[in-house]
């Protein structure tokens, strides 16, 4: 049995020796959702000009010496930049380029405009800056809007959009195959027979990788025959996936015949069971060119393997930083199993303490409604006290 840190480690070398996934240019609507390939920066800044972020009047600070200032003219948003005439003032909109010449705005409701509109006098002094957005205030040229290893989101279209760029460089979508095994295990829409369930991880790893950006494929159920298994397997490895996930089959009972049908198809065996709860007896192989994830089929322990293995290993293949968790105190003492690092349903407090929930055990999917992270308790010790930080993770 292998350290979790360890286990990471060895699949994290694997996809640094796998290298990172080719990329492509696409649109930037298409980008949403995916992984930047490299940095995007700003061409130009932004904004590209001095501008008014008020309606009011811009002039030189330095004119404006208690009495009123002549109105010079009027400059209007998506008009051209111009010079300002010394000892003015100019009417202005917001966003409008302030008239060079100009480093201040007075606003319109801090101003006293004469009757014939040709005079303004102020409330206060203004001063060099104020209500002026300043050339590249929000990117300077070459400013970096987009880090490669960045998954796009709308906001950065935001961005982008406001510095003209249509296309993005983005990693390809990982590929990723689903064989689930189980003689139990019937679909999800099916009704069960006496002694089956519904096979509930195979449509939660289907969304799950979705919005992971991967593309999936599910080659169904295997009945607990090695032999459909390797055949499902082969058809797997025609797709050339980056990942495979197989869930159940991978500890030690009588039907577990994951580990003996993967040496017979000749995998590699990267290591098989790891200190953790739920999810021990996971499996990691490498087999024709992919690694392949062997998860426990108890339904925690899937989601646990793919947050805490898969995930990470197809960070690293997309190019994305390593995720880093946040500290949190414990709200009460838990208790744990020595030895084991676990990975536990939990749930923040209004006062940014974590509580780990009732109900721990693998098959229990209900207490993961009321969860809002994961605490992860250390191997070490039977017993966490309350107030004890340990490491929060996102769900």
């Amino acid at each position: 049995m292998i350290l979790y840190r360890d286990a990471l480690d060895k699949l994290l070398a694997e996809a640094d020796e796998a290298g990172r996934l080719p990329y492509a240019t696409v649109t930037l609507e298409d980008s949403i959702g995916r992984v930047a390939a490299a940095d995007v920066r700003a061409s130009d800044p932004i904004p590209p000009f001095d501008n008014s972020s008020m309606d009011g009047f811009a002039l030189r600070a330095a004119d404006a010496n208690g009495k009123p200032l002549p109105v010079l003219g009027r400059v209007a948003a998506g008009d051209p930049p111009g010079a300002a005439k010394p000892g003015g003032a100019y009417e202005i909109t917001t966003g409008a380029p302030l008239p060079s010449g100009c480093d201040a705005v007075a606003r319109v409701e801090d101003c006293d405009v004469s009757a014939d509109g040709k005079t303004v006098a102020f409330k206060e002094k203004p001063e060099p800056g104020d209500f002026v957005r300043k050339t590249g205030a929000d990117f300077p040229a070459e400013g970096l809007a987009l880090a490669s290893g960045t998954l796009v989101e709308p906001r950065h279209a935001l961005a982008l959009s406001a510095l003209g760029v249509s296309r993005v460089p983005v990693r390809r979508r990982p590929k990723v195959a689903l064989i689930a095994t189980g003689r139990e295990l019937v679909g999800a829409g099916e009704k069960p027979g006496p002694g089956q369930i519904r096979d509930a991880t195979g449509a939660y790893l289907s969304i799950a990788l979705a919005r992971m950006a991967c593309d999936f494929r599910h080659f169904g159920i295997v009945k607990d025959e090695p032999a459909d298994f390797a055949a499902r397997l082969d058809r797997a490895l025609e797709l050339e996936p980056d990942l495979i996930l197989t869930t159940g089959a991978v500890s030690m009972g009588r039907h577990d015949f994951v580990p003996k049908a993967l040496e017979e198809h000749g995998g590699e065996l990267v290591f098989h069971k790891a200190a953790i709860r739920p999810g021990k007896p996971v499996l990691a192989a490498r087999v024709g060119g992919a690694l392949l994830l062997g998860l426990p089929g108890n339904p925690l322990s899937t989601v646990v393997g793919l947050r805490f293995f898969a995930e990470p290993y197809l960070r690293r293949l997309l190019g994305r930083p390593d995720e880093k968790p946040r500290l949190a105190p414990l709200a009460a003492a838990a208790g744990k199993p020595e030895g084991l690092r676990c990975f536990f349903k939990a749930a923040l407090t209004e006062d940014f303490k974590v509580r780990v929930l009732e109900g721990q055990a693998s098959f229990q999917i209900d207490p993961l409604l009321s969860a809002d992270c994961w605490a992860v308790l250390p191997e070490a010790g039977k017993r966490v006290e309350a107030g004890a930080a340990v490491e929060v993770y996102p769900l």
